[in-house]
């Protein structure tokens, strides 16, 4: 018979206060403490693998967690086979706060340069086990140290002390640990408020280790009912194992097949479409970690909606962290779907946060140099593949250009937009406009919300004329991204709607001559419209169009002007330049009656026409509209 040595100690370290701090304020989820305690579960089996390696007594042949449901009681039973603790180092773990088993096996497995086995443990901080009480007001943990008889008893109710002894016979039929070859079991009393009742229910365990503990790789088993046995005389529980063990991203890539990549996409982002791509690669040297990213095809109905923050899915040794991992990955990638696995990433205590660190800052720049490279890949050799992609995630895409200067050139290199060289609906992109644009030094865009809207814009005419191509961007934030792009390959973005144009000498003589000419015209239309304009003069930019209204090189458009006030901004009002085409009839009409009397009113009549003609050309509304036809009106008659 083993003989019961029992003993009373204080926590150490003011136990009270920091268990008060575990069970009230460190967890911002109840649901974590099975998480914490399946984790510890793994660790200890790990621990007895590498010990297995060097003592040929110790098995480690049938790795396994156990999680039982005692309604009646109140109880929840989590058991382990895993390497077990003697009564010392009970004390030494479980009596001392922040004094983590795991992270002194980590030291001394350093110490020892043990190759061949490379057990991920994740317990760094030695608190993950006193959340246990957070659901419990009682918790006993019986050991068997591996190689050992001894079963050893650990139990508090976090009141400032626990006890500890070695168990009798007696005590460990009481217990029900015969059979407890080695390992833990952990007995958590729950509290008895309403809200822990659910702990007691087969479904809520199950959802828990669904999405904290799916990936361990050892068999999570639920002590469960069998409907299939009706003999009262035999056992009706059969123990379930409910977690998948199969954690994909740890697999070799050449032995996981496409159904199997597209069924996992499927599992983790509720998307009931196939995936576009995916990019699965493991980092090694001073940070390693895994990665399995995926592209989707579609785009999701909440990617604009900014209190969705959802990210990559973290794990720290298959074991779910967070998707609330933004560290991870920019705002403007937040498409890609996916998860990160590493084991030595800095979380803070509750382990739920990711800290800001280098290795996450290295992380970042590996993840969006592969997404970035992968989406570059797709464009050059699977194109309509790839325009399909761009069609539901370029808004999102674009952001980059502005947020993430060292990449904007890459990202740049993958937009694509309608042009005046390409049918509806085809797109084309920055490298192949730039192929086509000769020696100009310029990429030149307009703005404005539609396609058809631009097509036969008179901001156009001239360029048309030359056979200059046009992209048209049609997006609310393209002008935001040629903004920030400034310059692509050392060509210039130039709106045909701002600035002037490129324009031959003897283009330039010709405009310089009838302004010569209609000198005191030009001086009176722009005395006229003094109040609305920055000044009036010639170019070639009209063809067929006798104005238009021109903003400075670096200044808001209009169209620019406009989102801001549909989303409600304040502008300041921003005078343009009436631009007129000097070859139109109504210029020699307008100098005809100039002549005939410099202070006729017909004059002021034709100055607010022409104003008003300009403004809605470029999409912005008239100030009065009905004298404006009211003068429409008087010039048929």
């Amino acid at each position: 018979m083993l003989m019961t040595t029992q003993s009373k100690h204080k926590f150490e370290a003011e136990v009270s206060q920091v268990l008060d701090l575990v069970i009230n304020s460190l967890y911002s989820n109840n649901d974590i403490f099975l998480r914490e305690l399946l984790s510890n579960a793994s660790d200890a089996i790990d621990k007895l693998r590498f010990a297995a390696l060097t003592d040929t007594k110790i098995d480690s042949s049938d790795p396994q967690i156990g999680i039982a449901i005692d309604k009646d009681s109140r109880k929840i039973i989590i058991s382990d086979s895993g390497i077990g603790m003697s009564q010392e180092e009970m004390i030494n773990n479980l009596g001392t706060i922040a004094k983590s088993g795991t992270k002194e096996f980590m030291n001394a497995l350093k110490a020892s340069k043990q190759e061949g086995f490379d057990p991920k443990l994740i317990g760094q901080f030695g608190v993950g086990f006193y959340s246990a009480f957070i659901v419990a007001h009682k918790v006993t943990v019986i050991s068997r140290k591996a190689g050992s008889d001894k079963f050893t008893l650990w139990t508090s109710e976090a009141k400032g002390e626990y006890e500890t002894e070695t168990l009798s016979a007696t005590q460990i039929d009481e217990y029900k640990v015969a059979d407890l070859k080695q390992g833990c079991k952990i007995i958590l009393e729950l509290k008895t408020e309403e809200e822990y009742n659910e702990y007691l229910e087969e479904w809520k365990i199950r959802s828990i280790v669904k999405e904290y503990s799916n990936f361990i790789e050892y068999p999570i088993k639920l002590r469960t009912k069998d409907s299939e046995n009706e003999d009262e005389n035999e056992d009706k529980y059969i123990w379930e194992t409910i977690n998948s063990q199969k954690a994909l991203w740890a697999k070799n890539k050449s032995e996981i097949s496409p159904e199997e990549y597209k069924e996992f996409y499927k599992h983790i982002s509720r998307d009931f479409n196939e995936p576009c791509d995916w990019i699965h690669y493991s980092a090694e040297g001073t940070n390693e970690f895994t990665a399995l990213l995926y592209l989707p095809a579609k785009a999701p109905f909440d990617m604009f909606m900014p209190e969705d923050k959802k990210g990559l899915n973290l794990y720290i040794n298959r074991v779910f962290i967070t998707n609330e991992a933004e560290l991870l990955l920019p705002q403007y990638l937040r498409f890609v779907k996916g998860l990160v696995d590493s084991s030595d990433l800095p979380l803070n205590v509750s382990r739920e946060l990711l800290q800001a660190n280098p290795k996450v800052t290295n992380i970042k720049k590996n993840l969006v140099k592969k997404i970035l490279s992968k989406l570059s890949e797709m464009m050059s050799q699977e194109k309509e593949k790839y325009i399909s992609f761009y069609k539901e995630f370029a808004k999102v895409l674009k952001e980059g250009v502005h947020l993430d200067f060292a990449n904007k050139d890459k990202i740049l290199e993958l937009l694509m937009f309608e042009s005046t060289q390409t049918e509806s609906g085809s797109l084309t992109s920055l490298d192949d406009y730039i192929s086509r644009a000769g020696e100009s030094k310029f990429i030149y865009y307009i703005t404005g919300s539609a396609r058809k809207e631009l097509e036969n814009s008179p901001y156009l005419e001239s360029l048309k004329s030359k056979g200059v191509e046009v992209l048209f961007l049609t997006d609310a934030i393209d002008e935001w991204v040629v903004m920030s792009g400034a310059t692509y390959k050392e060509k210039e973005f130039k709106s045909a709607a701002k600035g002037e144009l490129e324009t031959d000498d003897k283009t330039k003589e010709q405009i310089k001559q009838k302004e010569t000419e209609h000198k005191d015209l030009l001086e009176t239309l722009t005395k006229q419209l003094e109040a609305n304009i920055k000044e009036i003069k010639f170019s070639d930019r009209l063809t067929e169009t006798l104005c238009c209204l021109v903003a400075d090189e670096h200044a808001m458009s209009a169209n620019l002007e406009r989102l801001y006030k549909n989303a409600n901004q304040n502008i300041p009002i921003q005078k343009r330049i009436l631009e007129l085409n000097p070859n139109h009839p109504v210029i020699a009409k307008l100098e005809e009656i100039f002549k005939a009397n410099s202070n006729d009113t017909k004059i002021q009549d034709y100055a607010e026409l022409i104003y008003g003609q300009a403004l809605l050309l470029e999409g912005s509304q008239i100030p009065d509209l009905s004298r404006f036809t009211k003068l429409i009106s008087s010039l048929m008659l």
